[in-house]
């Protein structure tokens, strides 16, 4: 069985939404949709009514091409309203025969991410990139 994958970028000219099947470890694109962006300034929506409309024509015409109803999509950001940081998540893991638990890393996770955010901001999306214990970096 194939895995179907849907991807949609909506940007300040176009909504692009594409839909792929991955066999044998290969993408072959089997859908398309294209839409000319409406209610979008500067990739900020700025009528959410209009951004609709471009997206669900371009949703249909990716479901048209591909045979498939859409439900999830992996959607692109992008614009001067997103940024990212690094930052770190420091715990004391106590000694046991056990090792490092799931728990453990969930709480340096939640460490990672309480940091002042801006009212007008929030946390979309956290990426551990690596892991140390005892100065062996990489883990």
């Amino acid at each position: 069985m194939a895995d179907i994958i849907f991807g949609l970028d909506i940007g300040t000219t176009k909504v692009c939404a594409l839909v792929g099947e991955v066999r044998d470890g290969r993408l072959q694109i089997i859908g398309l949709g294209q839409a000319a962006a409406r209610g979008m300034r500067k990739g900020m929506v700025i009528d959410v009514s209009e951004a609709s409309l471009a997206l669900a024509q371009a949703v249909e015409q990716a479901e048209q091409t591909s045979g498939y109803d859409l439900a999830q999509a992996i959607v692109s950001m992008a614009g001067e309203h997103i940024s990212s940081t690094n930052n770190k998540g420091i715990v004391a893991i106590g000694r046991n025969e056990a090792g490092v638990a799931v728990s453990d890393i969930e709480r340096a996770l939640d460490v990672a991410q309480a940091i002042p955010v801006p009212p007008n901001r929030q946390i979309v999306h956290l990426i551990p990139r690596s892991y140390t214990i005892d100065e062996h970096d990489g883990v």
